[in-house]
Order: C-alpha cells, then structure tokens, then sequence
C-alpha cells in the first residue's frame, strides 16, 4: 500500500481533501452514540462538515497576518459577536506563527496548534473550544485565494462533536470572518 504523504494532501481537490481528511480528523472527533456504524467497517456515516467561503477587500497577506499575527487578531476580537461574554482583557489571543506552535483566541475558550502554516497561503489547525470533552479536537484550514485585490477565504471545519455544526457555523461568521472585514476595512 502506497503510504501519502502530507505533501501529497496539498494536490487534492476540496471533496477528496475532505474525505482524506476526515479520516485523519476521525481520531480527534467524539462521535454520537446515534452514529450509524457498519457491522464490518466501522465508518461512521454521518460525520459534519462546515464549507463557507468569503470574500475580503484585502491582500492574501493582510488576512494572513491578521489570522495568523496576537496583536492583529486581538484587534479582530474586538469586533466580535464573542466580546459581549468572553474577558479577553485578562488573556489575550496568543498565536505562534510556527507549525506545531500554540494559539488560544477569545480568552482561552478557543485554542489548539497550528499544524501547517504557508504563508499568505493556507493555515491548518488542530482546533478546540474549551468546553468540548478533554482530548477532543477539530481540524480547520483556512485556503486564501487571491481574487484581483480581494481575497477568497476558502474554510473548511471538521471532526468536531456531532451536534454542534449550525452553532460552530454561526460562530465562524459572528466572531472570524464579520470582525476580520471590519478589521480590514
């Protein structure tokens, strides 16, 4: 069996890279108890995802330095739906720009390791909230795209609790991409 490589993960097309990366993700994923598993297989059939694309009025850098820079997204925090009950005075977002390093954003509720990190490129990460089971962790990536002067995000979230994909989904646009076109204005 031929092995893949991380490299070869980077070539793939979105629906394959969510396949291939689902399977990864599965270690990290609490799955339901409702999960539907095959007698022999056992696949679990009914894994969410969250895909959401968006447009920004900035370089692929500017956005990658705002996700990727402490200061900078402490500034993206400010605007978001989470400021209303998150202290991130106390403990603010703290990011390693170095794969393998930390980051823990909206005062310690959302932290994890970055996995890979390409810059003005792609960022992967090993995600959490704080009040997920201990050992539980997503995978998100974030793909930018240059579009003339703007930037597609292209977003891809998964192997998280079953259940929590329309409120994780909701958060992205209130606390990340909302804030970060404000931020970038």
């Amino acid at each position: 069996m031929e092995s893949l490589r991380p490299a070869s993960l980077y070539n793939l097309g979105r629906r394959e890279w969510l396949r291939q990366s689902s399977m990864v993700a599965g270690s990290f994923a609490l799955y339901s108890s409702r999960a539907v598993v095959g007698p022999d297989d056992g696949i679990s059939r009914n894994a969410e995802s969250i895909h959401q694309e968006v447009l920004f009025k900035a370089a692929p850098k500017r956005v990658y330095d705002a996700l990727t820079d402490a200061a900078q997204f402490q500034k993206v925090e400010s605007f978001s739906a989470a400021m209303k009950s998150v202290d991130v005075s106390s403990h603010p977002a703290v990011i390693s720009r170095d794969a393998g390093g930390p980051f823990s954003l909206f005062g310690d509720y959302i932290f994890g390791r970055q996995i890979e990190l390409v810059p003005n490129q792609r960022i992967v990460q090993a995600w959490r909230v704080a009040s997920w089971s201990p050992g539980i962790f997503s995978v998100a990536r974030f793909e930018l795209e240059e579009q003339g002067s703007a930037t597609k995000l292209v977003f891809d979230h998964i192997g998280f609790p079953a259940g929590t994909a329309e409120h994780l989904a909701a958060g992205w646009r209130g606390n990340y991409w909302e804030p970060l076109e404000r931020f970038l204005a």
